[in-house]
């Protein structure tokens, strides 16, 4: 059971709100430190799944409004070995909305450390390509920053929160820019064979691919939204994107423009899966604003989302479906 400790400065006539408030949601423990200054410093000691409801409550008309910081609770002494009382209206197992947020939104971020990853991934996976090896190309997923933007995308969808949805787009954007074009100048300057196996796994399109990129996208907001170590997700989310699009840039710099159409096909079809996964999670899991007016427009964006990246996908898979019934990718 994920424990955290929320801290909080309210004026000693809310005491008594608060009061009410605890009692409702049944929290582990409470405590009320009267300052100086005539405040109350309030601790709320509570499950990790009861903060969202609770914080909601401060951001509610006619709530206390003030700033709330959540800590993580590491350990506690005596241990506490009673179960809170069950509720039907309890959300799923998951870490708070804010929580959720502050966790994210440094994926979304454009930044020299994100770019200089996404180059030195490209060119590992290059080599990896190249040499057709398995261990090399795995080690360029591994320090592929490519997670991180990908989940900002879903959450600023699901959540309608534009500012994030915007530096999301725009970091994953520059990531790929900057992967197919050091891609393709290494293509122009190596000899690629798309017979080789590592890189002609990766020009075609196949039903299993749809379903690791729909796992990908799933783990990756799973690992978020229950607080775990995204770093292994990340290595799914980039099995999905990184090798085809490297993949893309080889081919299309080395002069082999029907198999590096099959390769982007691969990319784009599991970018829009890995995206689109990710916020039917995001939907599943419960993940919504804590105001009403955000409510309806995260919910108008999350319906434009969906249908746009079905579209997406149904336009690529019949687009898709013609280049294999002419040749012009290859099966």
């Amino acid at each position: 059971m994920a424990l955290r400790l929320i801290e909080m400065v309210l004026g000693e006539k809310d005491g008594g709100h608060v009061l009410e408030l605890l009692k409702e949601h049944k929290v582990l423990e409470h405590r009320q430190i009267r300052l100086p200054d005539g405040e109350l410093l309030v601790r709320i000691w509570l499950e990790a799944e009861q903060v969202e409801e609770v914080l909601d409550f401060f951001d509610e008309p006619g709530g206390q409004g003030n700033r709330a910081v959540i800590l993580p609770v590491v350990a506690t002494l005596p241990r506490d070995e009673a179960e809170p009382a069950a509720s039907d209206e309890k959300p799923p197992e998951r870490i708070s909305r804010e929580e959720l947020y502050e966790d994210i939104k440094d994926g979304a971020r454009w930044t020299r450390a994100y770019m200089a990853m996404a180059v030195l991934s490209t060119i590992a996976a290059a080599v990896g390509l190249y040499q057709n090896s398995v261990a090399i190309i795995i080690g360029a997923m591994v320090i592929a920053p490519l997670l991180g933007p990908n989940v900002a995308l879903a959450l600023g969808t699901t959540l309608g929160d534009l500012p994030l949805l915007r530096r999301a787009l725009l970091t994953a954007l520059a990531g790929i820019a900057a992967a197919t074009a050091l891609s393709v100048i290494i293509g122009a300057l190596w000899h690629v064979d798309p017979a080789w196996s590592e890189v002609a796994s990766r020009s075609r399109v196949r039903l299993d691919d749809i379903a690791v990129a729909l796992a990908s996208g799933c783990a990756g907001a799973l690992a978020f939204t229950m607080g775990l170590s995204p770093a292994l997700i990340g290595v799914m989310v980039a099995v999905a994107l990184l090798p085809p699009l490297v993949t893309f840039g080889l081919l299309l710099g080395g002069g082999h423009p029907a198999p590096a159409m099959g390769a982007l096909s691969l990319f784009l079809l599991n970018l829009i899966c890995v995206n689109l996964a990710g916020v039917a999670t995001f939907v599943v899991q419960g993940i919504r604003p804590d105001s009403w007016w955000e409510k309806e427009r995260a919910v108008k964006a999350t319906r434009v989302a969906i249908g746009l990246w079905v579209g997406l996908l149904a336009g690529l898979g019949g687009m898709i479906f013609l280049l294999l019934r002419n040749g012009i990718m290859p099966q």
